[in-house]
């Protein structure tokens, strides 16, 4: 799977390459539309300056759309755009593989 200059799977990987990113797919493909202290708390481990600067690419790079209600206080909701939905081959395939790792490899998995 060689590529030229522009190659298919790092364009993927530009896109949703980090971590976070995939994790807020994941909550928003499973649980639809979302409040930033959903997200939050649906992704243990990240900080609200670290989801922050995620959602803002995420918008920028067309994945998510960030909805604001004019109420007081301001209510704001994240909702998958058409193409982040388009990933959701994508992310059922790295679940489908994770569980066959996990089952494969439990002895690296001590909970």
């Amino acid at each position: 799977m060689t590529c030229g200059k522009l190659c298919p799977i790092e364009e993927t990987v530009k896109l949703i390459g980090h971590k976070w990113k995939v994790l807020i797919l994941r909550n928003l493909h499973d649980d639809g539309t979302q409040r930033f202290n959903q997200l939050e708390n649906g992704i243990n481990g990240i900080s609200q300056k670290m989801l922050t600067q995620q959602l803002r690419q995420m918008e920028a790079d067309g994945l998510i759309i960030r909805k604001v209600y004019p109420e007081v206080p301001p209510r704001v909701e994240y909702s998958l755009s058409e193409l982040g939905k388009s990933l959701k081959p994508v992310l059922d395939s790295m679940n489908i593989w994770g569980e066959n790792y996990i089952k494969v490899n439990k002895h690296f998995h001590k909970d």
